[in-house]
């Protein structure tokens, strides 16, 4: 009697259909997740490196008051007052001496804290005083410095506030100037260089019809006033629409 022969095992794929489909599909999620994570990283870094910054020259009108100024984005210096609105105030910043917004270029002069003499600060509102720094002078500060007056630079004269005055280690800057009030400037001194900041001296004036420009920069740019002072008028009116 002769033995059939014994069928043999059927061959099953080492990989079945199913498994490489799910296998294919796994891979191209971890790609596509991986390039999701890589440009949302990148957007990231480079938003943070940013530090809340634009270099968009994108311009804006805002309405502070009876007053309508036209500003490109890069020097607005915050980022939720960059948009066309009526607003109370607008807080901007400037290279010095330059007198540019941030850029790729200036984007050095923005993130060193140890070179504070490279940016001034701007505070544009609405008047809230009938007279200007200058104004103030004789008829307020002038009862709250000591005398004598002393030299300061680039001939400035400087005062210091009498200890028992409420600007008691304040130090005021004058000068005058033909044809214009007298020119004046509140500081804080610090006592070594190294440690000023782009907020040790501080004036306001009016411009426009109804604007009060409150600007701040380092002590290290004393020297500098009479320029300072001439070009943040003219930027500000330079950016007045009629």
């Amino acid at each position: 009697m002769i033995t059939p022969p014994t069928p043999e095992p059927e061959l099953l794929p080492l990989l079945s259909p199913r498994f490489v489909y799910k296998t294919t599909a796994i891979v191209v999620l971890l790609v596509a997740l991986t390039v999701t994570l890589s440009l949302c990283g990148r957007r990231l870094g480079e938003h943070l490196a940013r530090a809340g910054h634009t270099s968009s020259r994108e311009s804006y009108d805002i309405f502070i008051g009876q007053d309508h100024l036209r500003l490109p984005a890069n020097v607005i210096r915050f980022e939720n007052q960059r948009a066309t609105s009526v607003a109370e105030r607008v807080d901007l910043y400037l290279t010095w001496p330059g007198l540019e917004g941030y850029s790729d270029e200036t984007r050095s002069l923005f993130n060193d804290v140890n070179r504070p003499e490279s940016l001034i600060f701007l505070q544009i509102a609405q008047s809230t005083m009938s007279r200007d720094m200058s104004g103030r002078f004789a008829p307020i500060y002038r009862h709250l410095l000591q005398e004598p007056s002393q030299g300061g630079p680039a001939g400035l004269t400087r005062y210091d506030a009498k200890a028992d005055s409420s600007y008691a280690g304040e130090v005021f800057f004058t000068a005058e100037r033909e044809g214009r009030p007298p020119y004046v400037l509140r500081c804080l001194l610090p006592e070594h260089a190294a440690a000023s900041t782009s907020a040790d001296c501080q004036r306001d004036f009016h411009i426009g019809k109804d604007l009060s420009v409150l600007y701040r920069f380092s002590s290290k740019l004393l020297p500098h006033w009479r320029a300072i002072d001439d070009l943040m008028e003219s930027f500000v009116r330079d950016r007045l629409v009629p």
